[in-house]
């Protein structure tokens, strides 16, 4: 985006001053208060429905060992609502604006919540009256779904969302307006993260007055901080990729927006908080935007533990590897007969090459007439065998249980040389499963390559305890509804 510095900027002499009023005070709520409403009101809900059903039969005085007790009971009810709510991924703010798509997910997450939490010993109450399991089930359910409904059909309208203006209408404005418009579900524009893109800030002449991605071009730099105000903007997203080149008076305006109490983000930023990626195509040189800098102590305490979790996974994945070798062994002979086993060179961690033995999901040398060539969607070389493997993720190898999916060092090439940041995947152990696996569907192409990296690289940016579980609960879904490929 260029700023045209010899353009006059409006002159606020002679402005009238507003008539005072009362206003009322802002509801405009911002993806992580969005997040943190949620999930307060999920817990305070299912804790009163494990209150309603205490209720149903109760004798017991309340004493200070029962209050002590009953402290016991609703931290161990957090626990497993969190982790139920996780599997169900029931935080993504595209999915609660979902009317359908959220009262499903929530009335699985109650119900399964209460059937975990009437199983678990001495942690919890005695609900042993199929009576309180029903009252317990029932006023969760009937509670986490009329407050997910009401979420969905109120807290997305205008006075709860909030109003940007996005400077720059260029490459990274119109990536941004497009991504944050996606609605996979029947999910509320801009995916119900709370945005609504008021318009454009650029000094391009020949886009002043037009739409781009549906959202007009308001005006000119010059134009920013008038406009701001008179449109009660609470954000600015700044998306100019060279940001260094900014010119001095747009910088005094933005700095003006700040002190008027809006807040100023990035695009890089906004796109990383609402989608969970990395726009690769949009930080240039700015190693900083996509790379993990200045790791804590906690991060080496968490490689650690890390590699102890992958080595007690290996232990397990041989024992599963020997129950399930002998009957996929029978069905690949039956079907198509052929080694059970092959093997196949992968880049991983520092760029080296490794070998992995997989289950041999293919026909007896596919590839001896094509060479390398991506698994397309029904892929004709994959055995009907192959297929049942493939979609349950049967796969061993020196890995990670988690992180980026190793690649071969054929694609490796081709993909480095076109896509930025490639290469900076292979900063952590590859993984059996990852951030990009339970986000987007199986790559097939170098377009699906680049989304998934910018997976990849949000995973290598921000691993943590906490969201390998997310990927962990969330793998088993796609294990047990055999949606890999």
């Amino acid at each position: 985006m260029s700023i045209d510095t010899s353009s006059p900027r409006p002159s606020r002499v002679g402005l009238k001053k507003p008539s005072a009023r009362i206003s009322l005070p802002s509801l405009r709520l911002q993806t992580s208060e969005r997040k943190l409403l949620l999930i307060t009101m999920d817990l305070l809900l299912v804790s009163l429905a494990l209150v309603g059903s205490l209720l149903v039969g109760w004798e017991q005085p309340i004493t200070a060992p029962l209050l002590i007790a009953s402290f016991k009971w609703f931290l161990t009810l957090g626990v497993v609502w969190a982790l139920v709510a996780l599997f169900f991924d029931l935080y993504d703010l595209a999915r609660s604006a979902s009317t359908m798509t959220i009262v499903r997910s929530a009335s699985l997450a109650a119900v399964v919540t209460a059937l975990i939490y009437s199983l678990i010993p001495n942690l919890t109450p005695s609900l042993l009256a199929r009576s309180q399991v029903f009252v317990f089930a029932g006023l969760a359910w009937l509670g986490i779904v009329a407050w997910r409904v009401a979420y969905a059909l109120f807290f997305v309208q205008p006075h709860f969302r909030q109003r940007a203006l996005v400077i720059g209408a260029g490459w990274a404005g119109r990536t941004l307006a497009a991504a944050m418009q996606i609605a996979p579900h029947d999910a509320n524009p801009y995916r119900g993260t709370g945005y609504e893109l008021v318009g454009f800030i650029d000094d391009d002449p020949k886009l002043g007055g037009s739409l781009v991605a549906g959202i007009p071009v308001l005006g000119g730099a010059q134009s920013l901080v008038p406009l701001a105000q008179a449109l009660k903007i609470n954000e600015v997203i700044l998306a100019i990729t060279h940001r260094h080149a900014i010119d001095q008076t747009l910088f005094d305006d933005l700095l003006r927006c700040q002190e008027l109490g809006i807040q100023l983000c990035t695009m890089a930023d906004l796109y990383e908080r609402l989608l969970n990626r990395v726009p690769v195509q949009h930080v240039g040189r700015d190693l900083s935007m996509a790379l993990p800098f200045g790791r804590s102590g906690y991060h080496r305490l968490f490689n650690v533990i890390k590699r102890l979790i992958d080595l007690a996974a290996g232990l397990l994945g041989l024992a599963a590897l020997a129950a399930v070798a002998l009957p996929a062994a029978v069905a690949n002979q039956l079907c198509c007969p052929g080694p059970l086993f092959y093997s196949q060179e992968r880049v991983g961690r520092g760029g080296g090459v490794f070998r992995i033995f997989k289950f041999r999901t293919m026909i007896p040398n596919a590839e001896a007439q094509s060479g390398a060539v991506w698994a397309a969607h029904k892929d004709p070389r994959i055995t009907p065998v192959g297929r049942f493997l493939r979609r349950t993720g049967v796969m061993r190898g020196e890995m990670s249980l988690i992180g980026p999916r190793p690649e071969r060092p054929e694609f490796v090439q081709q993909l480095a040389a076109t896509i930025p940041f490639y290469r900076a995947r292979h900063a952590v152990r590859p993984g059996l499963t990852g951030w990009a696996q339970v986000q987007y569907h199986y790559g097939s192409s170098v377009d699906d390559a680049q989304i998934k990296l910018e997976y990849d690289l949000y995973y290598v940016k921000y691993a943590s305890f906490l969201l390998d579980l997310r990927i962990v609960l969330q793998t088993i879904p796609v294990m047990l509804l055999f949606r890999g490929r």
